[in-house]
């Protein structure tokens, strides 16, 4: 809970910033964080029945919603809050810098190519499985919109990564006795940064990508965006 609060509160405050407003697209973030924490929910709660990975009750409050921690639940709020507020932040200061579609072309061959194989020798591997074709799936819509969100999001996702892997790898047992979440090592490669499990990054790939296509997508359904500094950006 701590490291949740604290990965959310600054965003949060700073989600009044004159020249991002992030609290001017609340009403497309929420909506988009809800959908798809259902999504990422209904998956964990199936596979902490299966014994993917659990929770180690040392480290949480002890209430439990459907097999989850309470804190699980408000991971999907709170971290998907706060890593699309950095996406926000580095749109609003840096609208005209995106990479090309010559290589997001390239980027997302290179990614695809590189999770069918992932998935072909590990296709036991349930963890691995699920969420490599999850990533596959969201690039594949990400190319195929062309609305600009996968141009950006490979230079923010690597900014995004840095804090997260701070607070995964704290869950995960990187500078603290025990973990705070485990993993069973026969559902994942097995392949770690430092405490991560390597199928983590794509984890926070695809849920961070998810919430931008749909974020996108209401906007398109409700209204555009009118405030300064996004008259020219082109991720919704």
């Amino acid at each position: 809970m701590i490291l949740l609060i604290a990965s959310a509160s600054i965003p949060l405050i700073l989600s009044f910033d004159k020249k991002v407003r992030f609290y001017k697209h609340w009403k497309y973030i929420f909506p988009s964080v809800l959908l798809t924490s259902a999504l990422f929910i209904f998956i964990d709660i199936i596979f902490t029945e299966m014994g993917v990975w659990g929770f180690n009750p040392l480290y949480h409050s002890g209430i439990i919603l459907a097999g989850l921690p309470l804190e699980e639940w408000l991971f999907f709020i709170l971290i998907p809050y706060a890593s699309l507020f950095i996406h926000y932040v580095f749109v609003s200061y840096l609208p005209d810098l995106q990479v090309s579609r010559k290589y997001v072309l390239l980027v997302s061959g290179l990614l695809i190519t590189l999770l069918v194989i992932v998935i072909i020798f590990n296709t036991d591997r349930i963890y691995t499985l699920v969420y490599s074709l999850l990533a596959i799936l969201l690039l594949l819509v990400s190319l195929i919109i062309k609305k600009g969100i996968i141009n950006r999001y490979l230079i923010s996702f690597p900014i995004i990564l840095v804090p997260f892997l701070i607070v995964n790898g704290i869950l995960t047992g990187t500078f603290i006795v025990d973990e705070v979440v485990w993993y069973n090592n026969d559902d994942i490669i097995g392949i770690r940064l430092l405490t991560i499990p390597i199928e983590d990054i794509g984890y926070t790939f695809t849920l961070i990508l998810m919430n931008l296509l749909l974020i996108s997508l209401f906007e398109k359904i409700f209204g555009k965006r009118t405030e300064p500094g996004f008259n020219k950006l082109k991720i919704g």
